[in-house]
């Protein structure tokens, strides 16, 4: 079997819930810029807080006092505690989803459009902020369901989806099985992608997989795909 290189260099390792803080605030009413570079300190000391703390430990109140808020603040902006981690995740995985848009619209050999995705997503749910907070929530599953709400439809949901979204194309679909609807296709990809491998990642507790780790991996994963679900000639 032969394997290609995507056309774009595999995307720099990355480690999204290292949110960088914002310039401390300045007196008087804030111009819009101002208020939302706000808004992103306070997505960023949380996000560092639930890491170190965890969602459960972690109260609005300390949030609000390290980001220089009030409390009400967080309720205006996000209506608890509950919508401010979904906008942790959303902004952690913004980079990801972002870099996604170009698979509604490529013409690119399908194989090359499935690696791009394969190590974006590989490198993304390798990243220790993103094992850690997947870590956090399993953890926190049962006692808090509305933690794990928010962190599946901000996070799996919206891959899955746009997933979907792709394997529904008109020219995507014509080179896949029939019988093998957008949404199994996309389980089965994210399965070959990753699968087994995602329980070595959150149970060893390894540092962030290298490029080189990463690739290999996830090139096997695509053909074994592209090898069940492409459509037979004649």
């Amino acid at each position: 079997m032969t394997t290609a290189t995507p056309e774009k260099s595999p995307p720099p390792p990355v480690d999204p819930f290292g949110l960088s803080l914002c310039p401390a605030k300045t007196a008087g009413r804030p111009r819009a810029a101002e208020a939302e570079a706000r808004t992103q300190e306070l997505v960023a000391v949380a996000a560092r807080l639930f890491l170190e703390t965890g969602y459960s430990k972690v109260s609005l109140e300390t949030i609000a006092r390290q980001a220089r808020v009030a409390v009400r603040t967080i309720y205006v902006k996000f209506g608890g505690k509950a919508g401010l981690f979904t906008a942790v995740i959303n902004a952690g995985c913004a980079h990801f989803f972002d870099a996604m848009h170009d698979m509604e619209t490529s013409m690119r050999p399908l194989r090359d459009i499935l690696l791009d995705f394969g190590l974006r997503f590989a490198q993304l749910i390798t990243s220790p902020s993103v094992l850690a907070m997947h870590r956090m929530v399993i953890a926190e599953s049962m006692s808090n369901p509305e933690l794990a709400s928010a962190f599946f439809d901000s996070g799996p949901k919206q891959t899955r989806e746009a997933l979907q979204r792709f394997f529904g194309r008109p020219d995507i679909r014509s080179q896949l099985r029939e019988d093998m609807p957008p949404e199994a296709l996309a389980v089965h990809l994210l399965n070959c992608i990753m699968g087994d491998q995602l329980k070595r990642y959150l149970f060893v507790v390894p540092l962030a997989a290298p490029v080189t780790d990463v690739l290999p991996q996830v090139e096997r994963g695509i053909d074994l795909f592209l090898g069940g679900a492409r459509r037979q000639p004649g």
